[in-house]
């Protein structure tokens, strides 16, 4: 995800992955920062799909809330309806 860019200073940026582990778990990744700058990360360990993937939409939809546009999507399944 990614803020509009402006003349005064990069656009900011918001990643996302959520990535199944080798025993079952799912990770959720979070990089966020300025294109070309600082850059800040998190990672947060699920046991459970469905876990993950509300915790995925829940980070989605507070970036989006916050100004933030989705550049790029992929993934194996549509959205969920909820």
């Amino acid at each position: 995800m990614q803020t509009q860019p402006n003349a005064d200073e990069a656009p900011r940026y918001y990643q996302l992955v959520l990535q199944q582990d080798l025993l079952g778990g799912w990770t959720l990744y979070r990089e966020w920062g300025q294109t070309g700058g600082r850059t800040s990360s998190k990672r947060e360990v699920y046991l459970e799909r469905d876990a993950a993937l509300t915790a995925f939409e829940q980070a989605r939809d507070a970036q989006v809330k916050r100004g933030f546009r989705v550049m790029f999507s992929q993934g194996l399944e549509g959205p969920r309806a909820g």
